[in-house]
């Protein structure tokens, strides 16, 4: 294995498990604010013993996603050198920004509302959690400004050997940026939602704190269905950017060969990169140029029209897409049915029982996703601008190669312990009900 691969695995990795705990974190966060909001409006206990439940699943996730998080930003200095030199006055201001804005301010709220439960008034608190919730999506929209830089970089200029920054304001105002956005944090409540629905399912379908775990449904189950809907409405206006400004990666998500006009969505295929064709395919006409540019007869660029060296991998990408497209179907479905029943989820067993077992897709709906944004950018680090072999540190391949497996080994350790604690307190159950007064 050469350092460029061993470089990308590593970094694959990492970012794939970190980005495991991100989405929990994002739309538990302002899940847990919206039940205690409930509780000081109505002043119901249900709804504080709530706030507490699903507040230390939150706080379990955030922690352990900190720790994968600093890791992950090492890897740009050690494995990464000549892209931090070359774009570092873009990229590493929006993630200063990040740091020094969203970080510490949910670093130090997320502690004022952990141990304020006795210590502040019942509004106070309140506003803790909700700052804890804006900071953490704050946060992801730095993260995304970023990355969504990387995708369809904006606003800078080439001089003296590396990109420098032109213009803030076209960065922040970046279209693939904001779409990103507005896909990956929804996509991210949308997986909280149906973690909060599984969770209660279980909970339901064993009669354990049965008005308790009704009310955190009822919730769940409009938040779910409202996001569920959007990401797939905003996943099309995605899409369609991603056809005008990344050409090779539509090609290599759609397993289309050939440039034509009126081309066909493929909805199953076994690509075969090495003869440039797909060995079986199943087509429905003209859809592809419908969706990506909203006319039948719209021309599509093929993989055949770039370089075999500037074309992404084709067979995961295509296949990467069609998980995360098929399982966003289910969650639209799901949602759907849940909010149907969420009055009266136990009339339902059926329902019960699949919401259980849909909590493990979001996670790989959401990996799925992010792997055709950053798999279907190769062989470019920052499209169009500069490669991903350009940017590789000068390492060993025994380096990189140890350390990949260290990191394997410590995120490995990481995930049980994230695992354990999360299905131990989830199947704990809320504290019981005591009467208290602040």
């Amino acid at each position: 294995m050469d350092v460029l691969w061993a470089s990308r695995l590593q970094f694959a990795v990492a970012a794939s498990f970190h980005f495991l705990f991100v989405p929990l974190t994002l739309g538990l966060s302002v899940l847990t604010a919206i039940l205690e909001t409930l509780y000081v409006k109505t002043g119901d206990e249900d709804y504080r013993r709530a706030a507490k439940f699903w507040g230390r699943l939150f706080l379990i996730n955030f922690a352990l996603g900190v720790v994968t998080g600093i890791t992950l930003e090492f890897q740009f200095g050690t494995n990464w050198r000549y892209y931090s030199e070359y774009v570092g006055d873009i990229f590493g201001s929006l993630l200063a920004i990040e740091a020094t804005l969203a970080f510490f301010l949910e670093s130090t709220f997320v502690a004022v509302w952990a141990f304020g439960w006795d210590r502040l008034s019942p509004k106070l608190h309140c506003v803790a959690i909700w700052l804890v919730a804006l900071a953490s999506n704050i946060s992801a929209f730095w993260i995304l400004m970023a990355n969504g830089w990387m995708q369809h970089p904006v606003g800078y200029v080439l001089r003296h050997g590396r990109a420098e920054l032109e213009s803030f304001t076209a960065v922040i105002l970046n279209k693939f940026a904001w779409l990103e956005f507005l896909h990956t944090v929804p996509a991210a409540y949308v997986l909280s939602g149906f973690f909060v629905l599984g969770v209660s399912a279980w909970h339901l379908l064993r009669k354990n704190e049965v008005e308790f775990f009704r009310k955190s449904f009822r919730v769940a189950a409009v938040w779910t269905v409202i996001f569920a809907l959007f990401v797939f409405v905003e996943g099309h206006l995605h899409g369609t950017e991603v056809a005008h400004t990344q050409p090779a990666k539509l090609a290599a998500m759609e397993a289309l060969w050939e440039t034509q006009r009126g081309a066909p969505w493929t909805l199953f295929a076994l690509p075969d990169p090495q003869n440039e064709r797909n060995i079986v395919e199943i087509k429905i006409p003209k859809v592809l140029s419908l969706l990506a540019f909203h006319s039948t007869q719209a021309e599509v660029k093929g993989l055949k029209a770039f370089p075999p060296q500037d074309r992404p991998p084709v067979s995961f990408t295509f296949w990467s897409f069609r998980i995360m497209v098929f399982l966003g179907i289910w969650f639209v479905l799901a949602s759907l049915w849940a909010f149907r029943h969420r009055k009266d989820p136990l009339a339902s067993p059926w329902l019960l029982r699949a919401l259980v077992w849909t909590i493990p897709l979001p996670y790989l709906a959401i990996e799925a996703g992010w792997m055709v944004a950053e798999v279907g950018r190769q062989p470019w680090i920052v499209y169009g601008v500069m490669k991903t072999a350009q940017a590789v540190s000068h390492l060993s391949p025994a380096q990189v190669t140890a350390t990949l497996a260290a990191f394997v080994i410590f995120y490995t350790v990481l995930g049980v312990i994230d695992f354990w604690l999360l299905a131990h307190y989830a199947r704990k159950g809320p504290e019981p009900i005591r009467a208290r007064k602040f």
